[in-house]
């Protein structure tokens, strides 16, 4: 008896990661994401008190278009990732679960998230 070359489970390139589990990692990356943008903010109120010439500095990079994309998507990782905790709190405590309700869930946390976004873009930053 021979054993096959052929292995069980197809390639990480080939398998596509259903929408549950993208979202629920995606979570885990805009973590790391959001505490890189906390130290930012620390780094940004830091300026403010150590005066005027830095805080121009720091001011003119957060108001340029490329400070004002960065803060976009600071908040949609930040919405994205509170969305998704919601979430897990339903799960945790065993509602969720049933028939395709996880892969609504993650449409509603993507849908909640981008929502929450657009408003805040749109009241704050422009």
């Amino acid at each position: 008896m021979s054993l096959s070359k052929v292995p069980l489970s197809p390639h990480l390139q080939v398998y596509r990661l259903p929408l549950v589990a993208l979202v629920s990692i995606s979570s885990r990356v805009c973590f790391v994401v959001n505490a890189l943008a906390y130290t930012l903010f620390i780094m940004f109120l830091i300026s403010i008190a150590s005066g005027s010439g830095i805080y121009n500095i720091s001011y003119i990079i957060f108001t340029s278009i490329f400070g004002k994309i960065l803060t976009s998507l600071w908040i949609f990782s930040l919405y994205l990732y509170i969305s998704n905790e919601v979430r897990h709190l339903f799960w945790d405590f065993g509602y969720g679960f049933n028939g395709n309700t996880p892969l609504i869930s993650s449409f509603i946390v993507l849908a909640a998230a981008a929502l929450m976004t657009v408003i805040t873009v749109l009241i704050y930053l422009l």
